[in-house]
């Protein structure tokens, strides 16, 4: 038939070839989870950094004299305001702190009963040198009462963990890449043992290696195209359900799961390279095996 290419070896029949596509999928389940999952850690990080890298926060304990902790927060914006580097900075008014404390005191807690230290945010401006030693000793100074929490010690801490995951993400990527090929080869060379008669017959008539190895190529890219789609499509959905999650459990640290265009190209993606990986093995591991029998 017209579009339909022709097959000598009756590689269609083969029962262990029909656990391969399954195998695969398998595969691919994992190396969409571990995608999505880099694709999300790369994401949260570069949020993190991008809302706290260049902030401060002053914070100022509470004394017993209201008087006293009012004359503290303002020599503490004297002190912020003849800083150069610092392009903002705001009062966290009282409202504001009980709704961050709101998850752990409770709706019920009375800011009256609470010591509440006063808070400072500080936002640095873009590329200005800040010496944060220096403005630490001036603040305290004139405020013993005042620290200066620097954000960037650890957010630099926990982007450095975030790229150590993605660093084992990667590797798992590769070692599920590792275990493709190693299914594939085994696959293959089965193939080749079963159908070693058929293929001495087409030696003897004249078949090249290459025309036989794009017998088995051909083959192993159907299978690895139909075992992508699949883990493909238990993947995607284990990915999103996982968001979802993620989605309702309160805290703004916590990464939405959202994917723009080039993550779902990527996504898709996935699929045909595994087939043309499963081709290429096939094809490579045929003819290897081929020049050694002749």
């Amino acid at each position: 038939m017209l579009g339909v290419r022709r097959s000598d070896l009756p590689l269609d029949k083969d029962a262990h070839s029909r656990f391969l596509p399954w195998l695969i999928a398998f595969m691919v389940f994992l190396a969409v989870l571990a995608i999505g999952g880099i694709l999300v850690l790369g994401a949260t990080a570069s949020r993190w950094d991008q809302g706290v890298g260049g902030t401060l926060t002053v914070q100022i304990a509470a004394t017993d004299n209201a008087a006293q902790d009012q004359n503290n927060l303002q020599e503490v914006l004297n002190v912020i305001a003849a800083e150069s580097a610092i392009e903002t900075y705001l009062v966290i008014d009282e409202e504001r702190m009980m709704t961050l404390l709101k998850p752990w005191l409770g709706a019920d807690a009375d800011p009256a009963d609470l010591p509440l230290p006063k808070l400072v945010d500080i936002g640095l401006a873009d590329g200005a040198r800040f010496d944060l030693l220096g403005f630490t000793e001036r603040m305290q100074q004139r405020v013993p009462e005042a620290t200066v929490d620097d954000h960037r010690v650890w957010l630099q801490r926990l982007v450095n963990l975030i790229e150590t995951v993605e660093l084992i993400g990667l590797a798992t990527l590769g070692f599920i890449a590792l275990a493709t090929i190693g299914t594939v080869i085994f696959t293959t060379r089965t193939g080749l043992a079963v159908h070693k008669e058929a293929i001495e017959v087409l030696h003897l008539i004249g078949a090249q290696d290459s025309y036989i190895a794009g017998q088995f190529a051909g083959r192993a890219l159907m299978l690895g195209l139909k075992g992508g789609l699949i883990g493909m499509a238990l993947g995607l959905p284990a990915l999103l359900a996982v968001g979802y999650l993620a989605e309702s459990l309160e805290g703004a640290a916590l990464p939405e799961i959202t994917f723009g265009i080039f993550e779902w190209v990527l996504f898709a993606v996935i699929p045909i390279a595994v087939a043309l990986l499963a081709m290429s093995t096939a094809r490579a591991t045929v003819l290897r095996s081929l020049a050694r029998m002749l």
